[in-house]
């Protein structure tokens, strides 16, 4: 039987432009200064030499840090964008839910648009028919379905999507990080579904860094690093050789104008993560952070927003941002915390699990039997005899 997927050698070259007059600061627009810059261009190669054979019925889980080369990968595939070098032989209709709003026209309606994204995967009207009921009901927007798609909240515009994109029986579904839009319950939903796609004999791909569902949707799974295949194996053997690579990455620097590096380390008291930055503006950086156990699940995290985790405005410019967690502590095992920054309109950062951080000692026991634990932190407890 041939593979329903075949990626021969495929490779995707971006060219980069760098100024090499650096920019203007606020004082020099404020003057109306000029700069005719200098530009240098750089080819980066996003992917390089990918292939890879996957059968029909398979379900592939792909991880990899940040850059690794994924999305584009997933592009490639979805036909969105072509590979400059090398080629992909598909023997199915393929389905992509890879960006919020994707294959959708704001101004259509939801009912609209269902039709006009199922027209894209090759439906005819009388097919999107029989499943528009069913369509409707998992995407649970029927209150909105004659309401223009622009006026639909991100996590209502990704419910509708995934709804077509799983419900048009495609023979490839292929689903991006973006299910991390909707909420906890939506997510659950979300992994059912692909899981009875995979049990009729289709085709998953899914990129999530929640390693936890990987696990259990997957029973292949595909590890990217700097735009080429690592690893193709078991998903077990893969998350393991993925959470290797955490071990020791408590100090990463970014390629970012205002977000320089971070280091994180725990400490007697818990958790201890410093930012270096550096801004051009007096208005307040947001700084949030999330911390995920060895499988993606999150274990706790903070909302940038809230006031008391901003960057005060008056160290603007430069300077170092520590934040001290010491509740709840950790149990023992190896944590990745993802970090992101934003002012009052926009997120210009997110970075997911660029640092790791190792716990050890947090569990102490005098009795000889090894001691279990549940869950991921240590509560703090007190007996009161009555």
């Amino acid at each position: 039987m041939k593979p329903i997927l075949e990626v021969r050698k495929i490779g995707k070259k971006y060219r980069i432009k760098h100024r090499l007059d650096g920019y203007l600061n606020l004082r020099e627009r404020l003057m109306g200064v000029f700069k005719f810059d200098r530009v240098e261009t750089e080819d980066f190669w996003a992917l390089n030499d990918v292939s890879f054979d996957i059968l029909q019925g398979e379900s592939i889980g792909i991880i990899g840090r940040n850059g690794a080369g994924k999305s584009t990968l997933l592009k490639i595939l979805s036909r969105i964008t072509p590979p400059t070098t090398g080629h992909v032989v598909s023997r199915g209709r393929i389905a992509s839910l890879l960006e919020v709003g994707t294959g959708f026209h704001p101004e259509l309606t939801g009912r609209e648009n269902i039709f006009f994204n199922g027209s894209l995967l090759g439906m005819k009207r009388k097919e999107i028919d029989v499943k528009f009921d069913e369509i409707v009901d998992f995407s649970g927007v029927a209150k909105f379905l004659d309401t223009p798609l622009k006026h639909y909240s991100s996590g209502m515009q990704l419910r509708l999507a995934f709804a077509v994109a799983a419900h048009l029986d495609p023979e490839i579904l292929i689903i991006d990080e973006v299910l991390a839009v909707g909420d906890a319950e939506f997510q659950k939903k979300c992994l059912g579904k692909m899981e009875d796609v995979t049990k009729s004999g289709r085709t998953v791909l899914f990129v999530s860094h929640n390693l936890g569902a990987i696990s259990s949707l997957c029973t292949k799974s595909i590890l990217m690093e700097s735009g080429k295949i690592r690893e193709i194996a078991k998903t077990s053997h893969v998350i393991s050789l993925y959470n290797q690579d955490f071990a020791q990455l408590n100090l990463v620097r970014f390629d970012h104008p205002i977000i320089k590096s971070a280091e994180a380390r725990s400490s007697a008291d818990g958790l201890v993560i410093d930012i270096n930055y550096r801004t051009e503006t007096t208005n307040p950086i947001y700084v949030g952070f999330v911390v995920s156990d060895q499988f993606g699940g999150k274990v706790f995290g903070t909302n940038p927003r809230i006031a008391e985790y901003q960057l005060p405005s008056e160290v603007a410019r430069e300077g170092k941002a520590r934040i001290n967690i010491t509740s709840p502590k950790l149990r023992d095992g190896n944590y990745k915390i993802s970090l992101w920054a934003g002012d009052a309109y926009q997120d210009f950062f997110h970075q997911n699990d660029c640092l790791s951080i190792n716990v050890a000692g947090m569990v102490n026991s005098k009795i000889m039997i090894e001691p279990s634990v549940i869950g991921s932190v240590v509560p703090e407890v007190s007996w009161d005899f009555l």
